[in-house]
């Protein structure tokens, strides 16, 4: 009688072991928790931080949880997606491993596919744990806190939000087959996003080109109008992909809302105001973030998955 073969699915699950396995032989998993617990911890204390400095007490904030985005950020989300793939790839062919790995009776996409899973498993287990933490401290920090049943909202746009750094990063590990070059490339695109890219929305008000980028994307007000103007500031809004989390939650508190954009405007010494540029409905701020974020990582990982496919493995 002849032996049944494993089918697909048992082998995309022994690929998804095997990285978990991986993860947890090299502590990978244990360092994200450590580094999400700090970094949530740091948000979480930030009021107490002022307060100390400007010797206010620090005031109840029922929408704490809501709109800290996991305690995280942008630069948080960069930093899980570095630490979760940057070697997933890359290192198998540094260290010689992909050599038995490919041996196996497995194919390449399987391969591939079975490591981003595992790598959406990390982070889902990461973020789950964020989201609790949130929750338990912000009450403890900030007192009650107003619509805890919109948090899940902030764990799928946190996990929008760091796959396109993983698809970034997944596809300079596959192209390059190093770990440093798979940190470094998604890096300088990360700082040019974030410091130019602010530069190029503020002055120039051309903010709007920020939004078809991953990261912060473009700044806008809600619900009244910039800084400047008495008695009118409104909430701000980041139309980046880093957003999506908190622009869901605000979005179904808030479907009415329209974002305003402005520019800074430099008229002379010291006449410096903000002027107009043009408003949008909230709800076209949402469906763009997604948007972008759908096709930037149904592009990379195209291409790393091609890539990874096309590789000649050496001995």
């Amino acid at each position: 009688m002849s032996e049944s073969r494993p089918n697909w699915v048992t082998k995309f699950l022994a690929v998804v072991r095997y990285e978990m396995f991986w993860n947890i032989r090299k502590k990978k998993f244990i360092g994200m928790l450590i580094v999400a617990f700090a970094l949530a911890t740091l948000s979480l204390a930030a009021g107490h931080i002022v307060s100390a400095i400007t010797g206010e007490p620090v005031q109840p904030n029922p929408d704490f949880v809501i709109n800290a985005n996991l305690g995280l950020g942008g630069f948080g989300f960069f930093l899980f997606a570095i630490v979760t793939v940057m070697n997933t790839i890359s290192a198998e062919f540094e260290s010689g491993t992909i050599v038995p790995l490919l041996a196996k009776p497995v194919s390449r996409t399987t391969v591939f596919l079975g490591k981003l899973f595992a790598a959406f498993l990390t982070l889902l287990a990461t973020y789950c744990f964020l989201m609790i933490y949130m929750i338990v401290a912000g009450f403890a920090v900030y007192g009650p806190q107003n619509n805890l049943h919109l948090v899940p909202l902030s764990l799928l746009g946190a996990l929008f939000s760091t796959f396109i750094w993983i698809s970034i990063v997944l596809l300079f590990g596959t192209l390059f087959r190093s770990s440093l070059i798979a940190a470094l490339g998604p890096l300088g695109i990360w700082l040019g996003t974030t410091i130019i890219g602010s530069i190029i929305g503020t002055l120039a008000g051309q903010g709007w080109i920020l939004t078809y980028i991953p990261g912060t994307g473009n700044s806008g007000f809600a619900n009244g109008g910039p800084p400047t103007q008495v008695g009118a500031i409104g909430n701000s809004i980041s139309t980046g992909t880093d957003s999506i989390g908190p622009n869901l939650i605000n979005y179904i508190l808030h479907p009415s809302w329209e974002v305003t954009y402005y520019k800074i405007s430099i008229g002379g010494p010291a006449q410096v105001g903000w002027e107009l540029l043009y408003s949008e409905p909230f709800s076209n701020v949402i469906l763009t973030s997604i948007a972008v974020a759908i096709v930037y990582f149904i592009v990379f990982i195209g291409i790393s998955w091609y890539v990874f496919r096309r590789a000649q493995v050496t001995e």
